[in-house]
């Protein structure tokens, strides 16, 4: 696809699918600005030739502090917006403390709509503009023990949607990415934060957990179907590029399957399918 050249900012560049879309767009001519919570990760960023900031979703000062810089680096200007930051809080619903709740949803949600929202006047006065949002198939479907990302993710999608809404006739086009399994640090980080907040000797759930740590602990792709993370940095670039962006893009066969078997099925049978799983 022949594209005039873009700016994009990306969250959660350290690794994973903010890294790998920063490395494939920057690679298709457009200027990457590539943020990272932790100083060493900017550092190479920087490092990798990207105009690299820290920007910590938690942390207001920080972000306020990042959309300052992006502008001051593109003259008050941004084409995109990827807003991919995020993790995955394991554990069944009733062991997670509103504290974790708290956590997950600061990073995932809250802090990705105070970014936003300081964007979009920048992209409503040029006219212009992509708000793009990785979400996942846990934001069509739940499924045990990651009720935490469920809620994240389903939240994100009800603000994308009515966003979307919002801005019509304004030139700014929101979209949704919505991946399956993706081969990332992702696991790694949800164990962290597995390890962090959940009791496992304590729960009901116990004999599940010492499963599911097994599964996060493991190299490699733990669930089949499981993709490398170019194939989310692709729809991230048609997204941008195109003329005519799709407000959602499925990334993997679950996601499409899940999606489809979402609008066929009656939900008692979906469910009897999502515990399976």
């Amino acid at each position: 696809m022949t594209t005039t050249p873009k700016t994009i900012l990306i969250t959660g560049c350290s690794s994973g699918i903010g890294h790998t879309t920063a490395v494939e767009l920057k690679k298709r001519g457009h200027r990457v600005i590539a943020t990272a919570r932790k100083a060493e990760d900017v550092a190479h960023l920087a490092q990798s030739g990207f105009d690299a900031l820290q920007l910590d979703l938690t942390d207001s000062a920080s972000i306020h502090a990042a959309v300052d810089a992006v502008l001051a680096l593109t003259d008050g200007k941004l084409d995109a917006l990827f807003n991919n930051g995020a993790y995955g809080q394991p554990g069944a619903v009733e062991d997670l403390s509103r504290d974790a709740l708290r956590e997950q949803f600061e990073t995932n949600f809250f802090g990705t709509h105070e970014l936003t929202n300081l964007l979009i006047p920048i992209m409503r006065r040029q006219g212009y503009g992509r708000i793009i949002y990785n979400s996942s198939v846990l934001g069509l479907v739940a499924m045990t023990y990651r009720g935490a990302y469920n809620a994240s993710k389903f939240a994100l999608e009800g603000l994308a949607d009515t966003l979307r809404l919002e801005l019509h006739n304004s030139g700014v086009h929101v979209c949704l990415i919505e991946p399956g399994p993706i081969l990332s640090n992702f696991r790694h980080n949800a164990m962290r934060q597995y390890s962090k907040h959940i009791n496992a000797e304590a729960s009901f759930h116990r004999h599940t957990y010492q499963a599911m740590a097994a599964r996060l602990q493991k190299e490699g792709p733990a669930a089949p179907f499981t993709l490398p993370a170019t194939a989310v940095a692709k729809k991230v670039a048609h997204a941008l590029e195109a003329k005519r962006p799709k407000i959602r893009y499925y990334v993997t066969f679950p996601t499409y399957l899940f999606a489809y078997l979402k609008r066929l099925l009656p939900v008692a049978w979906l469910d009897v399918l999502l515990r399976q799983v």
